[in-house]
């Protein structure tokens, strides 16, 4: 495999945040360097089921993932175990239910937050964290800047064909402060600033780059059910593909059919939503 992908997951942001707050994603829109959809959440709209229906291409109603509390090993093909068969090398940095659903559960913290395994069949380079004693007050996130850098280190030492990234730090600030409020804009454009100057590296690199949330949240701070603020967030792809109209809506099971479509990895049969790039 000689095709480089990376998906970006910043947790819980509402789609008008990422219009409002996100100025160099949005410039970057402005001057064609990317291109901006709306994606859709599967229901529940709650964080694991939502990590789980990305990966899978399938809904929390086949793939069992019903909310935070009931979070396993998955029984369907995944994004990383097609790359792997394909042949391509695959890492993560993200938060500890992504290796439990996607290589082992359950998580064991000496084992699992920090491993590479080349034979792996799933994720050959994990970096995951766990939010340990996580509350309103206690936030408990790393800092993003560092997980950027993790997930670079990853790319330039391992060469990575495959490499997702996931950080809570702003679903955790809308937990706690919701979302019209100065805490909140100070988050947003902090993650920006952050994120920004990681985007034209990986570029360089040669990888394809999609950023994006797995959910929104609602004016109380809320997400899991079925309302636009709880299911909508931006999508936003830097890269060569061709993608619908700037705003169209997005469905979640489209995302990993696409990203081994992107790849030139086998889309399983399972994963029937449409590929949106081109």
């Amino acid at each position: 495999m000689d095709r480089k992908f990376l998906l970006i997951i910043l947790d819980g942001v509402p789609l008008g945040n990422f219009r409002r707050l996100f100025g160099n994603l949005e410039g970057w829109v402005d001057s064609g360097e990317a291109q901006r959809w709306v994606h859709r959440a599967v229901l529940p709209s709650i964080s694991a089921s939502c990590y789980a229906s990305m990966h899978t291409g399938v809904s929390p109603q086949v793939h069992g993932c019903t909310g935070n509390g009931n979070v396993f090993r998955v029984a369907q093909p995944d994004v990383f175990a097609q790359v792997r068969k394909a042949g391509g090398v695959t890492g993560a940095v993200a938060h500890s239910f992504w290796s439990e659903f996607f290589n082992r559960a359950p998580f064991d913290l000496v084992r699992d937050i920090e491993y590479d395994e080349p034979d792996s069949d799933t994720i050959n380079h994990g970096r995951f964290h766990t939010m340990t004693g996580y509350g309103l007050i206690n936030q408990m996130t790393p800092s993003d800047v560092d997980l950027f850098a993790t997930l670079t280190m990853l790319c330039q030492r391992y060469g990575l064909n495959y490499g997702m990234l996931h950080t809570c730090t702003l679903d955790s600030m809308g937990h706690r402060f919701f979302h019209e409020c100065q805490e909140m804009d100070h988050a947003c454009a902090v993650m920006d600033e952050m994120l920004a100057p990681f985007i034209p590296k990986w570029r360089a690199m040669g990888y394809e780059v999609i950023v994006t949330a797995d959910h929104g949240q609602d004016e109380r701070g809320h997400h899991g059910g079925r309302s636009d603020l709880q299911q909508l967030t931006a999508m936003y792809y830097f890269g060569p593909a061709q993608g619908p109209e700037r705003d169209a809506e997005i469905d979640q099971l489209q995302l990993a059919p696409t990203i081994l479509s992107r790849l030139g990895a086998e889309i399983a049969g399972s994963m029937t939503g449409a590929v949106f790039l081109t």
